[in-house]
């Protein structure tokens, strides 16, 4: 029984945590620059503006003597910035009409605080308490209205600069590949 040697790699290893919705993006950009995936694992949640985003670890691994390894590496550098910048892009989709929206729900709440403070008031002034609470209860209904409007919006606007980057991750994960075979 004769044994097979195997000849000994060096790998260089790499953990990358990112948004469970950018993985497979992840996962297949890096592969174009050598790396191997090793594993991911899910990270606990970290909390959001409004709820929580689950993270994922992925484990990668490259053979320390890879071919073009320099221009390989600034290839990633750009594939890392492109990829930073579309989850920029997304959180800007809603941030500005998130914004808007919490504005007019404390306008909406000032106004209703003004209505109680008129009604309480000795003597309560019924009238200026009415007058006070249907801005307050519009600056309550509103919010959600003007949300979907700036955030239609804004999705309009931002949705061709995402594809301008995806479009830029597939050329630098191209000429990354042909750097490997």
């Amino acid at each position: 029984m004769e044994k097979e040697r195997k000849n000994y790699v060096g790998y260089e290893y790499k953990e990358v945590t990112a948004d469970h919705r950018m993985t497979a993006l992840l996962m297949d950009g890096y592969e174009s620059f050598g790396w191997e995936i090793n594993g991911s694992l899910p990270e606990s949640t970290a909390g959001g503006r409004f709820g929580s985003r689950t993270k994922t670890v992925l484990r990668l691994k490259r053979d320390r003597k890879i071919v073009n390894k320099a221009e390989l590496t600034r290839l990633q550098r750009n594939f890392e910035a492109c990829v930073s910048e579309i989850e920029t892009l997304e959180r800007r989709k809603t941030s500005a009409a998130t914004d808007y929206a919490l504005i007019l729900g404390v306008i909406g709440t000032a106004f209703m605080a003004g209505s109680v403070f008129a009604v309480t008031a000795q003597p309560p002034h019924y009238i200026l308490s009415i007058l006070l609470a249907v801005p307050a209860v519009l600056g309550w209904i509103m919010p959600y209205f003007l949300y979907r409007k700036a955030a239609g919006k804004q999705t309009e606007k931002i949705t061709p600069l995402i594809e301008a980057k995806y479009d830029e991750i597939y050329e630098i994960c191209e000429k990354g590949n042909r750097l490997l075979y």
